[in-house]
């Protein structure tokens, strides 16, 4: 066995493999760019080696330093970890040249199945179910428009080398192919160094569904069981879970084969998953085979008991298989949320700075349930545009599907991140969503339950009268609190029953809190209604509320506002105004602030580069027409035209690097 390794990566993986590594008793070595000099993984290591400035293509991406780094520290071998260059045949080539062992499949597999093309070629002569398409060289987007109409829309056009939804696109009908063959391409060669494109025939309500395989050094290749990857946006996994609720026996027998044949075909020795398109009868193609660890393997780890980085490991060091087909046994359910730095009420646009909170709910195992981490962060992070902006991998491990996605919107709830926008409120609603709590899923969820994006649930009904009753309950506290400081007068709220009105949006609801002599518990009349046992271990300054408002647990995020408190539950975030009943009546009556207008100017939603301007001064545009494109976190974003209209004034240029709300352009 290794004695010491050196992880090339950053970030929550570069985190996992060494909790695997120091558990084996291997010592680790991190690598690092600028912008992570103080990142957690380097902290984590037992040594740490500069490698570069803050761009990936200056550090994590140039295989000579990572070499370099090395051959200084002395490591016998090397985990990529995923992205970067973890399905870089040329750089495992470059390991082996140097001594040093890659810890993960050889360079032949590597390329075999990391070029897209090549992939499907070789699965159809393994016998794998593959999509129709187009596996030829595309010229430009004139030919990528006669290609899409040859196949018949909708069609997909991917990036050959691509990941991570990067370079690619959808067109739904004649005259979107050549648009989006000239986009995948452009993300393809910034991202990925290599902008040959593919079409194919793109499966209308997909499932996305992946098999993990294992294979050794000596033949012996196994599958774990499926994953299901449907929740996706914008082509990148959202939420993942194993085993799926769709598959039966006979389907998942069938998908592990093909998979496991494939793996074989290639002399597969690692870890790799095997991407499955599936449609609404069960049927299933081939989409491409990932020579890496996946983001979302926590979950397979979860169900079956393996740690596939041990794995990974042991097959790197020559081991042989110790598990058989036989062994695999699938148990319980396990959901996985990924947590990113964007923000969900702004198209889910990055979003960067210093994580000024950053508080997960406690690891933990007990009852039957399991909660897990994998984070690369802390409190005082700083989030910048050079990488990923995943925060964590938020998994929950439960007997049943249901029970793992109850754990999960638990765990949701009491995970606290300042500092940056966040999709936590989209995960937590997500997580109540009733087609998704039924497993009614495809790639295309999102799009259709959200078409128009996903913005503020304001409370309404039961959720209105559970954050009502928080917001006076913590408000109450507050003032107890104060109350039984020495030298005070007594307050209002040494009275019983404490009655405030509490404002939530628009609405004023009257709340009544009543402790008497009890302080463990109390009982709480929201709008009149009858009297519900409440009780809370709360203190002010806890960051999380939690307790039960009659039978129903609640763990509601409280943050301090200017004369209010803001709330999170459940996906909803609403700020709370506790006051009494005169104060509500005058309140009502205070004029509202009206926000600035700024339908003449297109602003930039997030912080990024400016790729080009697609429009002069004093030209007509009309709606739909492209005016910009925006990079940021590596993707390309394309500003459109929401109606006609004409350019006043142009006002950033391409090169310039913009602030998030920064005004673009002006229009009459």
């Amino acid at each position: 066995m290794f004695k010491k390794i050196l992880i090339a990566n950053r970030g929550e993986i570069a985190c996992r493999v060494m909790k695997t590594a120091r558990r084996m008793g291997i010592a680790t070595v991190a690598v690092f760019s600028d912008a992570d000099r103080d990142a957690v993984h380097v902290e984590m290591a037992d040594d740490a080696v500069h490698i570069g400035p803050s761009p990936a293509s200056q550090s994590y991406l140039v295989a000579e330093r990572i070499i370099e780094a090395c051959k200084q520290t002395g490591v016998e071998a090397v985990h990529p970890g995923y992205g970067f260059l973890s399905e870089r045949a040329s750089f495992c080539e470059a390991l082996e040249g140097a001594g040093i062992v890659f810890i993960g499949p050889k360079p032949a597999a590597i390329r075999a199945m990391g070029d897209k093309i090549e992939s499907k070629k070789c699965a159809r002569s393994a016998g794998v179910n593959t999509v129709p398409g187009h596996l030829g060289v595309i010229g430009d987007a004139t030919h990528a428009e006669a290609i899409a109409a040859s196949i018949g829309y909708p069609v997909m056009i991917k990036a050959s080398a691509g990941g991570g939804g990067k370079g690619m696109r959808i067109a739904w009908k004649a005259g979107e192919a050549g648009d989006g063959f000239e986009r995948a391409r452009s993300e393809a060669k910034s991202s990925f160094g290599d902008d040959r494109i593919f079409i194919e025939k793109f499966v209308v309500e997909p499932r996305h569904i992946e098999i993990q395989v294992l294979g050794d050094a000596f033949g012996n290749c196994i599958h774990l069981g499926e994953r299901e990857c449907s929740i996706q946006r914008r082509n990148q996994k959202v939420v993942e879970e194993a085993p799926s609720p769709f598959l039966d026996a006979v389907t998942r027998q069938a998908m592990g084969e093909q998979a496991v044949a494939l793996a074989k075909a290639v002399d597969y020795q690692s870890a790799g998953t095997v991407e499955f398109i599936v449609d609404s009868q069960k049927n299933f193609y081939f989409l491409e085979m990932n020579t890496r660890l996946q983001v979302e393997h926590p979950v397979t780890e979860l169900v079956t008991g393996i740690d596939l980085v041990e794995q990974m490991i042991r097959i790197a060091a020559g081991e042989k298989l110790s598990i058989r087909q036989a062994d695999v046994k699938l148990d319980g359910w396990a959901v996985e949320s990924r947590l990113y730095a964007e923000d969900p009420y702004r198209g889910f646009l990055p979003s960067t700075g210093r994580l000024t909170r950053y508080r997960p709910p406690v690891e933990r195992k007990s009852a039957g349930v399991t909660v897990r981490n994998d984070t690369g962060v802390t409190e005082g992070s700083e989030i910048s545009l050079f990488y990923d902006p995943m925060l964590a991998k938020l998994c929950t491990h439960a007997p049943t599907r249901l029970e793992a996605v109850e754990a999960m919107s638990e765990a949701l709830d009491e995970f606290v991140v300042d500092g940056v926008e966040h999709n936590i409120p989209f995960l937590a609603a997500l997580m109540r969503h009733p087609r998704w709590r039924d497993g009614r899923l495809s790639t295309g969820f999102i799009a259709e339950e959200y078409p128009d994006g996903f913005f503020r649930i304001v409370p309404q009904g039961a959720d209105r009268d559970v954050l009502a009753a928080v917001a006076a309950a913590v408000e109450f506290t507050r003032q107890e609190r104060l109350a039984h400081l020495p030298g005070r007068l007594a307050s209002s709220a040494s009275s019983r029953p404490f009655e405030r009105v509490v404002r939530l949006g628009g609405d004023y609801v009257p709340v009544s809190v009543d402790r008497g002599t009890d302080l463990t518990g109390s009982s709480v009349s929201i709008d009149g209604g009858p009297p519900l046992a409440m009780s809370s271990d709360w203190r002010p300054g806890d960051l999380v509320w939690r307790g039960k408002i009659g039978s129903q647990a609640v763990a509601a995020q409280v943050r301090r506002r200017v004369n209010g408190i803001e709330l999170a539950w459940k996906g909803i975030s609403a700020e709370a105004l506790v006051m009494p009943a005169r104060t509500a009546e005058l309140e009502r009556l205070m004029p509202k602030k009206e926000p600035a207008d700024t339908s003449k100017l297109l602003l930039c939603p997030m912080p990024g580069l400016v790729v080009s301007i697609a429009v002069v001064e004093g030209q007509d545009v009309t709606a739909g027409e492209t005016l910009a494109v925006i990079e940021a976190m590596k993707m390309e974003n394309v500003l459109r035209a929401d109606r006609d209209l004409r350019v006043a004034r142009i006002l950033a240029k391409a090169g310039d690097s913009l602030a998030v709300d920064a005004a673009i352009m002006e229009f009459q």
